[in-house]
């Protein structure tokens, strides 16, 4: 089971202009309660909203100007 006792911390990796990298597996609680799961050792998350795959990341960020 995901997230039991016995399992360690799960490590989180945030990247500026990029999608948080997770180790996985995960569940995810979306804003109106759904829940969406992924078995892979390792899942971006969209931080942009830009994704078509929400809230996996499709790397719809990349397409984004910069201002400058």
């Amino acid at each position: 089971m995901p997230n039991s006792p016995s399992d360690g911390p799960r490590r989180i990796r945030v990247r500026r202009d990029g999608p948080m990298l997770v180790e996985g597996p995960v569940e995810v609680e979306l804003e109106d309660g759904t829940t969406v799961s992924s078995d892979r050792f390792r899942v971006a998350l969209c931080t942009c909203r830009r994704s078509r795959r929400f809230p996996w990341c499709d790397t719809s960020h990349r397409a984004r100007t910069r201002d400058k």
